[in-house]
């Protein structure tokens, strides 16, 4: 009996939820072929356990923000012409790139044009739906085919004229630390006005964002003081902003406890009354998980002036995925301390307002689910390319 050779995956993610995403998909295609999977290109510790020995390190594509590509822009374009020639000479059954669309996709690009054989699958969609609309058409020659983690972009990238997708699901909706935190949210609560509120601080994952953040929620944790509210504060952080946040917090009237571990993480989540964040991918994690919240950002001055590209009607994901506004969004000049801290108010007690949340995180699960695991759907789709 022939033993079938192994298959060759090139792949390309240089965030760590890309590397995990990856991995995901690894794993997937082992189960779903019984072949060995052997992989060349960039990742991270979890792709690295499977096998990959990278090409460099995944952190230095790992860039967020316009200033910080612009900056970098010399070496970026020495990595993505090493990354493609890598690529393309290893002739891999199929190319997979995985977000951080500026690098990922100008190695798909080059890898099309040098070897037009190699299939080519991209794993997140880029926010076509939210800025620079004109890239989802614009993938169309060098991309087959886009695996969606989030249900609405299926439809808006068929509306742009970009390439076929499939909504594979995010992996959040099954990950144990966010079911175990809905969990121990959907038991019933003290919500009492003279109780101790459990508040989640959440100032962002990028020294940008704390920096530009820490100060006007410290003044809103004051205000709420003021106002009477005995408080428990919990900020969960990553380990590489830790000491900024750490000093920055220092100067409050109410020191929060800072958890770095990721299992007290999802039990701080449990036990939140409610949230006040940064904007980003930790607001679905927060509507997963079904903690109320407010959500704040400030803009770097670049991307202030890049603004008016931005088309999306909201920048929550709980919004754009329930569609309709489920989280208050306060931005720029609105970040003002003493509308958040009534903001937070509204949450603390048994509230129209938090009722209206807890309904719209109910809709985003609805929505979000899927029948199997996200990695099974997304190795199907790519095993469907291999095979031609």
């Amino acid at each position: 009996m022939a033993i079938e050779k192994p298959l060759k995956i090139a792949i390309v993610a240089g965030e760590e939820s890309g590397d995990l995403l990856g991995a995901d998909i690894v794993e997937a295609l082992k189960r779903a072929t019984g072949r060995e999977v052997r992989l060349v290109g960039i990742g991270g510790r979890h792709l690295q356990a499977l096998g990959l020995t990278p090409l460099f390190d995944g952190g230095e594509i790992a860039l967020m923000g316009l200033s910080a590509i612009l900056r970098d822009l010399p070496r970026l374009m020495r990595r993505i012409s090493q990354t493609a020639s890598a690529v393309a000479g290893g002739k891999p059954d199929c190319l997979i790139t995985i977000d951080s669309p500026d690098f990922s996709l100008r190695v798909a690009k080059k890898v099309r044009a040098a070897d037009p054989t190699i299939p080519i699958v991209h794993y997140v969609c880029p926010s076509v739906w939210a800025w620079r609309p004109g890239r989802a058409v614009a993938m169309k020659p060098y991309v087959d085919h886009i695996l969606c983690i989030l249900p609405f972009e299926v439809k808006d990238l068929a509306r742009l004229g970009g390439p076929p997708s499939t909504y594979v699901g995010h992996r959040l909706t099954h990950d144990p630390g966010v079911l175990g935190a809905a969990k121990a949210q959907s038991l019933p609560r003290d919500l009492s006005e003279d109780r101790v509120k459990t508040l989640l601080v959440l100032p962002g994952s990028r020294r940008g964002e704390v920096r530009r953040l820490v100060g006007p929620f410290g003044k809103t944790i004051s205000i709420l003081r003021a106002r009477g509210h005995r408080l428990r504060l919990l900020l969960p952080t990553v380990p590489h902003v830790a000491d900024l946040v750490r000093a920055s917090v220092a100067s409050w009237d109410e020191k929060p406890e800072i958890i770095l571990d990721p299992e007290r993480k999802w039990q701080a989540f449990g036990k939140a009354d409610a949230a006040l964040i940064a904007s980003g991918t930790v607001s679905l994690e927060l509507a997963l998980s079904g903690v109320p919240m407010i959500s704040c950002y400030r803009l770097d001055p670049v991307m202030r002036m890049a603004q008016r590209l931005i088309t999306v009607w909201s920048a929550a994901l709980p919004n754009l995925i329930a569609d309709r506004p489920v989280v208050p969004e306060n931005y720029n000049e609105y970040v003002r301390p003493h509308y958040l801290a009534r903001q937070l108010e509204a949450l603390f007690s048994d509230t129209p307002y938090r009722a209206w949340q807890k309904d719209g995180f109910a809709e985003v699960a609805r929505r979000m689910a899927v029948d199997r695991p996200s990695g099974d759907i997304a190795a199907g789709v790519v095993m469907k390319y291999i095979n031609g």
